[in-house]
């Protein structure tokens, strides 16, 4: 249940969101009110939103891959921890709980 806010997350840094985006800017000048200065600001910062996500997602996604590949890399490492990424926030700070007490 509580995983959709994750798979919410997840979407929002897709290319998907910015086709979503452009589609509800361009109703929002045909049916709304036109590029009036609050319009054009609520659409600046839900693009710029969307920017940030995309950009935060790729580097969490960069440090991913590094970290499997030092967990493989180490022997001694416990393989259960590169499958922590799939799980939900919540889950992720119980392992990291479990790992520092350790």
């Amino acid at each position: 249940m509580r995983g959709w806010l994750t798979k919410v997350g997840v979407a929002t840094s897709r290319p998907a969101a910015f086709v979503v985006f452009l589609a509800y800017g361009a109703c929002w000048l045909v049916l709304g009110s036109g590029l009036e200065w609050h319009s054009m600001a609520t659409l600046a910062t839900w693009g710029m939103t969307l920017l940030i996500q995309r950009a935060e997602h790729r580097d969490t996604q960069a440090i991913h891959a590094k970290l499997d590949e030092l967990l493989k890399a180490v022997g001694d490492a416990d393989a259960d921890l590169m499958d922590v990424d799939k799980k939900d926030a919540e889950e992720v700070e119980q392992e990291r709980a479990h790992v520092q007490a350790s």
